[in-house]
């Protein structure tokens, strides 16, 4: 998937750099360049953060660095909420349940994606759909993460 961003990135003209950053930034978006930081080791975590920065690139303008503002905290938002758009659909959990998984930890390895990313897709979740969603035979409990599905 990483690859495939990567491709994604290059067709809109923006570039994609690793870089080596202090421990506390992972990832930087500004003027059609994407950087992450070369340090991390993590695919699912290279991956999470590439399709965050790329959220800043579709729906971000302007310098957003101070958090404090609450115009900045919202662009942030927007940029996560797409990245989480982009890399998980209701759909995913489902087949991640049809597959065994039963927990956060496997959901995140079974979706190649971080479980803090999991933590904010299912905050999403719960902020658009409520407690639960009912999708097709299914139904999907974001908080306590469950799934259960109906049979007739």
């Amino acid at each position: 998937m990483y690859d495939q961003l990567t491709k994604e990135a290059e067709i809109q003209e923006v570039e994609i750099i690793e870089i080596p950053f202090s421990p506390g930034c992972k990832g930087f978006y500004a003027d059609k360049i994407i950087a992450v930081n070369s340090l991390i080791e993590s695919t699912p975590e290279k991956l999470c953060i590439l399709t965050e920065e790329l959220g800043h690139y579709h729906t971000s303008y302007g310098d957003i660095t101070d958090q404090s503002d609450v115009r900045n905290r919202k662009q942030e938002i927007r940029a996560r909420r797409w990245a989480v758009q982009r890399l998980i659909q209701l759909d995913d959990l489902m087949q991640a349940f049809e597959n065994g998984v039963r927990n956060r930890h496997e959901l995140a390895e079974f979706l190649g994606v971080t479980e803090k990313f999991i933590d904010m897709s299912l905050e999403h979740f719960k902020n658009i759909y409520g407690h639960s969603r009912s999708h097709g035979d299914y139904t999907i409990y974001f908080d306590p993460l469950w799934i259960s599905r109906r049979f007739e």
